[in-house]
This record gives C-alpha cells, sequence and structure tokens, in this order.
C-alpha cells in the first residue's frame, strides 16, 4: 500500500483509536483509565508519547536489517511487563523522551535519510493513536519505507484488523503456550489464547502466493525466546506454529538473560544452558521451519538495548 493510500486508511481510523485512550482499550489489559486526562495505564504511560531511542538496526533477522539496517524506534512503557524484560529501563522504569508527534516524524524522515530499510516500530501498541498521527505526517513529508510493527504479541485482534493495512511487516512474540506460564512471567493467563488468535487472523490475511512478497518484506515473522527450564514448552509452540502455520518464517532466540526480576524466579534465574540449546536446536531442526536459529549466547547488543549515549 502507498504512503497516499496509507494517509486515508489513518484519516479513517484515527479518530476511533483516538476515543479509547478516554477509557483505554487498546490492548487486551483494558484498563479503562482515562489517558487524555494523564491517568496511566497498566502500560505505565499517559497521554505523552515517549521514545527511549531511535537508530539503525542491524541486528534484526535478515529482511529486517537488510544491508541499511532497519529503522528501530522504542517506545517508552509496555502493556506486558515480562518480569525478565531485557529492555526494563525503558518498558518498565519508564526512561524516555516525550516528544510530540511532529517530532517523531522527524525522527522517522531522519532515519529515511541514513538508509534505514524500514520504520520499525518497537511495543506501539499503547502508544498507536500518537504514532498514527506521526505516520501521517510523515508520509505527507516524503516518508517511502515499508512499516514493521514490533509487538510482544499481546495484542487484540480488533486492534490488528484496524491497522493491518498499514503495517507491511508483523514482528511478533510468540512468549508462551502455557497458560500458568503467562500468569507467572507476564501476569497474563490469557496470554497464549490471546497471541493464538492474533497470529491465526494474520497468517489467514497474508499466507498465499500474492500476499508473502508484500512490498519486498516478510509480512510476518513470529519470534520465540526460549527460557531456561522450559524446553518442552518451547517445543509445544513451535510444534503448534508449525501445525497451524505452516511457511510463515518463525525465529528462535537463544539470548536469555535473567534481567531486572528474573532473579526472584529460581526456574530462570539463569541463562539458558548448552544443552537446552542443543535440545531446542534438535527440535527446530528435525521439524525444518523457514526462519533462523540464533547462535548460542550471541552478543548482547544484538539485542539493541545496549546503545551508547549519543544513540539516544
Amino acid at each position: 500500500m502507498n504512503p497516499k493510500t496509507k494517509i486515508k486508511v489513518i484519516d479513517k481510523i484515527y479518530p476511533e483509536l483516538l476515543r479509547k485512550l478516554e477509557s483505554c482499550t487498546l490492548c487486551p489489559r483494558n484498563c479503562h483509565v482515562n489517558r487524555l486526562k494523564d491517568e496511566k495505564g497498566y502500560c505505565g504511560q499517559n497521554k505523552n508519547l515517549k521514545i527511549y531511542s531511535s537508530f539503525l538496526h542491524f541486528g534484526e533477522e535478515p529482511p529486517i536489517s537488510g544491508k541499511g539496517g532497519s529503522g528501530t524506534i522504542f517506545f517508552s512503557g509496555c502493556s506486558l511487563r515480562c518480569i525478565y524484560c531485557q529492555n526494563y529501563k525503558f518498558s518498565q522504569l519508564d526512561n524516555g523522551k516525550i516528544m510530540e508527534e511532529k517530532e517523531l516524524a522527524k525522527v522517522m524522515l531522519d532515519l529515511e535519510k541514513k538508509g534505514a530499510q524500514n520504520i520499525n516500530l518497537v511495543t506501539p501498541t499503547h502508544f498507536l493513536p500518537q504514532i498514527l498521527k506521526a505516520l501521517k505526517i510523515a508520509f505527507q513529508g516524503g516518508l517511502n519505507l515499508p512499516i514493521v510493527y514490533n509487538s510482544s504479541g499481546y495484542e487484540k485482534k480488533g486492534i490488528v484488523k484496524v491497522i493491518e493495512p498499514i503495517v507491511d511487516c508483523w514482528l511478533l512474540d510468540f512468549k508462551y503456550i502455557n497458560p500458568k506460564t503467562g500468569l507467572n512471567y507476564s501476569n497474563s493467563p490469557k496470554y497464549p489464547n490471546i497471541a493464538k488468535e492474533v497470529v491465526l487472523y494474520l497468517y489467514k490475511q497474508r499466507n498465499g502466493p500474492n500476499k508473502l512478497n508484500r512490498g519486498q518484506i516478510t509480512p510476518i515473522i513470529i519470534r520465540h525466546l526460549v527460557l531456561p527450564n522450559h524446553i518442552e514448552e518451547s517445543k509445544q509452540l513451535i510444534l503448534w506454529l508449525n501445525e497451524n502455520t505452516p511457511n510463515i518464517p518463525i525465529s528462535i532466540m537463544s539470548q536469555y538473560q535473567p534481567y531486572y526480576n528474573a532473579k526472584n524466579f529460581s526456574k530462570i534465574n539463569r541463562s539458558l544452558s548448552w544443552e537446552e540449546y542443543n535440545q531446542i536446536k534438535k527440535i527446530t531442526e528435525d521439524l525444518e521451519p523457514d526462519g533462523w536459529f540464533q547462535e548460542f549466547r550471541p552478543q548482547e547488543n544484538l539485542a539493541g538495548i545496549y546503545l551508547k549515549e549519543n544513540d539516544r
């Protein structure tokens, strides 16, 4: 979809999404707080658009990073708030800089000038109306890049359906398939069903010979972070994806470290062991899904969290 058409879509959906901030229901938490009156939701954010960093990211999956890097924008706050989050400094401790929508539009245009392959919006849903306004300004200013929606997978199908036309690539986490795990680590026993519903919807929308080649960028990529002592759950999750969404690339990540409050949970208070890594690698190789398998304990800077001060 070209920028002019995307602007028309934004004009159509923006008013209703903005109204949702009056009694916020943008994410499955359904806080119903009035963020337009500066009340904060579960995500930790009010009406003020807040950005932690923006930069050219070369550590994403190959179709995302490309040769020029992914124009990545990390938003402060998060509706899922996993206890082990590697980005906790801004997802939960609220670090970041408040911006106007026109400033965010300039960030996007500057990333394009630097050679970005796309605009990569990381955990954007709680700021969706503000981001749409910024995108419209950027499109009017000449932005002509694919839009990557980089999400925890904790999304409402109704919201996904509304914004689907303007997103060129859905880069979705699929964290848990066991409700108890979702409860323990993300305070969301409903996470598995919510993620399944969104993944199945997008698979139906975008699977097929004419849809898997949208705009020279992969339309859907599913990421899964393997947790220590949870290899069987990862196996079940990968099997579910392989059976229900064949042909969607899966990115298996082994970079887990016990960040933030993970030290309080004995099962995940360590990194992945070599034995666990090989177990999940064998499972993945046996199934032979499309996608990528991360090397054992990759460089931490590939996660995009250890940034130089002048990059923030």
